[in-house]
């Protein structure tokens, strides 16, 4: 299989925790996308969309969406489950990250802010916006896993949940957010960042790291 993201994109992080879980090996195309490599004619072929990640299987068959893509691993590869057997435990995992992968991250990614400072947006007003997104986001998660017992968002091994949930921790940080105020999330990144699968996967170990 192939690979294409970006070192720093926190949806090609989440993939790579899923592949790492599963014990699959990639091939890893990395696309700079504040060099705007992801909008080539060659890669707008891969995916239309110019966004990344996009997986590539053993036939050639071309998925994008980092959820889509987390599933299908997990459709195609059982074990370790990253979704619960229960019909209503499965619905609050996915709630949970499409909280993050849907309604946080996309409004404060590489392109809309991009497009804030295309606006006239002063850079301090940008980065104000992507905190206060992550904020938001990150406050409803804590609110929504603050009965859950863990370690992990939901119980004692890692789910989608954690996937998403890892990388939008390290974004917030960039942003300059105050995450000790979401000890029930932090407690669950700490359960991660112990599992070598989520450490391989930091941006800071991928080969295209700046």
């Amino acid at each position: 299989m192939k690979l294409h993201g970006y070192f720093r994109s926190s949806a090609s992080y989440r993939v790579r925790i899923a592949l790492n879980l599963k014990g699959l090996g990639v091939e890893h195309l990395p696309h700079h996308l504040r060099k705007g490599e992801q909008c080539t004619a060659a890669f707008l072929a891969i995916n239309p969309q110019g966004l990344v990640p996009a997986l590539e299987d053993d036939q050639g068959s071309v998925l994008t969406q980092s959820l889509a893509i987390i599933e299908w691993l997990d459709e195609t590869h059982p074990a370790p489950p990253l979704l619960p057997k229960d019909p209503l435990r499965r619905a609050k995992v996915r709630a949970f990250a499409q909280a993050l992968a849907c309604d946080t991250h996309p409004v404060q990614n590489l392109k809309v802010l991009t497009r804030l400072r295309e606006l006239g947006l002063s850079e301090h007003k940008v980065t104000a916006w992507a905190g206060w997104v992550n904020r938001e986001g990150l406050t409803a998660c804590e609110k929504l896993i603050e009965r859950e017992a863990g370690p992990f968002c939901f119980g004692e091994a890692p789910s989608l949940a954690d996937l998403c949930l890892v990388p939008q921790l390290a974004n917030a940080r960039r942003f300059g957010v105050d995450v000790d105020t979401f000890p029930r999330l932090l407690k669950a990144e700490a359960a991660a960042k112990a599992m070598t699968a989520f450490a391989d996967a930091a941006p800071d170990k991928q080969p295209d790291a700046e």
